[in-house]
């Protein structure tokens, strides 16, 4: 049995009062995401608007603790590297006889790379509306974050992203099961 099935089994075994909070938690998975947990409560019984909000508010909680998470880590490490550079500059200095050594650039990843030009590209509002089509929200907020994107802007575009393609998804998936039955 898949994870999908689990959350669905799960929101048919539950009382009509917890079924909402399955499907956010649902929303939290990378993957399954706001389009899915909907989709698995619209399916399971629930009111698609009570889905579709549950779905999105389950997503969005979890990239923002993502987010927030991220953007802390990246603090830490910047901090820490100009703090490491400035010593081996110092350090640097004094044996050199007074001469400054610059930061030592570090090779970055190809996917890296790769998403460094999309975010030149698109921008951050195109990343993070486009990005569900190729890698789930939590991967995206996470690389923006680490890409030293400021967290309001991020949580913004996020917001806006996973509502629209949550609703997007309910409203397509509430019409088919509407001209099916």
């Amino acid at each position: 049995m898949n994870l999908i099935e689990s959350f669905q089994n799960l929101v048919a075994q539950v009382p009509d009062l917890v079924q909402p909070l399955i499907v956010a938690l649902a929303g939290a998975v990378p993957f399954i995401e706001g389009e899915g947990a909907a989709a698995i409560g619209i399916i399971g019984g629930i009111h698609p608007v009570v889905a579709g909000i549950a779905a999105a508010i389950g997503n969005f909680a979890c990239v923002a603790l993502l987010v927030l998470l991220g953007a802390g880590a990246r603090r830490a490490v910047v901090t820490r590297r100009q703090g490491r550079v400035r010593d081996e500059a110092l350090v640097a200095a004094g044996q050199a006889g007074g001469g400054v050594v610059g930061p030592v650039v570090e090779p970055t990843s190809p996917r890296r790379e790769k998403f460094q030009r999309a975010l030149v590209r698109y921008g951050v509002p195109g990343v993070s509306l486009l990005g569900p089509l190729l890698l789930p929200t939590h991967f995206t907020a996470t690389m923006l974050a680490a890409a030293g994107v400021g967290r309001a802007r991020i949580l913004f575009w996020q917001a806006l992203a996973i509502a629209g393609w949550t609703t997007a998804i309910t409203l397509i998936l509430t019409g088919v099961i509407s001209a099916v039955g």
